[in-house]
């Protein structure tokens, strides 16, 4: 008596480790790039409370950051200086023009170099340095009294500033506003908050327009990563709007 077991045959084989392949093929570039978004929000979610704690600390030692710069020119420099105080830094490079942040004029997502790319390299009266963890950081303060515009719990104008990070350093990445580079203001009331527009009364239409913007050109996507924990507008912006807010 013989007896005989089913098994699959090399042709079968061949065909379910064929199918096998095309479905990794398909679905890994998008686990990578998932895992990738999400690697990039959890840097600018830190490096926003590493500034945000770092503000807060320096305004306790110092006081309101609208007091410090009286009487004084390098009004970035100041501000730079007592932030950093707070902070592990690698690379000092103050307002040197190379080392510290891409040489390039960063680009938004429409790849024009807009309003907010324009702003990095003729803001003048910059402070660049690279931290630790190797994040570079550009510090700006284009108002010494903290007048301009209003920062979301403020009645009155009391943004200083603004602070851009590159969370890959200035060599690698795209150097792109959106995609590594993210934009956070400076202000009395608020300190450390992520960067939009808000100078009138119409808070919300402000706050909107700044989601928009981050869909649309990737100008104050900061805003968007610390409020909807995601990077989708890179994914499905034809998708996403101020209340539908991930590609799922």
């Amino acid at each position: 008596m013989f007896k005989f077991k089913n098994a699959f045959t090399l042709a079968e084989t061949l065909i379910v480790m064929g199918i096998i392949g095309v479905v990794a093929a398909l679905t890994l570039p998008n686990l990578n790039s998932s895992t990738g978004d999400k690697e990039k929000v959890a840097k600018v979610k830190k490096i926003y409370q590493n500034l945000s704690d770092a503000h807060d600390r320096a305004v306790a030692v110092y006081g309101p950051v609208n007091t410090w710069f009286i009487n004084d020119e390098s009004a970035y420099k100041r501000y730079a200086d007592r932030i950093l105080e707070f902070l592990k830094v690698s690379k000092y490079c103050e307002n040197n023009t190379s080392g510290c942040f891409t040489n390039a004029t960063p680009k938004d997502l429409t790849g024009s170099d807009g309003h907010d790319c324009w702003n990095f390299y003729n803001a003048g009266n910059d402070y660049r340095v690279i931290l630790s963890d190797g994040t570079s950081v550009f510090f700006h303060v284009w108002d010494k009294n903290c007048s301009g515009l209003k920062s979301p719990n403020s009645p009155v104008g009391d943004v200083c500033g603004w602070i851009a990070v590159d969370i890959d350093g200035p060599n690698k990445g795209a150097n792109v506003l959106g995609k590594d580079i993210f934009k956070f203001n400076i202000s009395v009331n608020s300190g450390i908050f992520p960067q939009y527009h808000y100078s009138s009364p119409n808070y919300t239409a402000e706050y909107d327009a700044a989601l928009t913007r981050c869909i649309s050109t990737g100008e104050y996507c900061s805003l968007w990563v610390i409020e909807n924990d995601n990077m989708d507008y890179l994914k499905c912006p034809e998708k996403l709007s101020t209340t539908v807010t991930t590609c799922k």
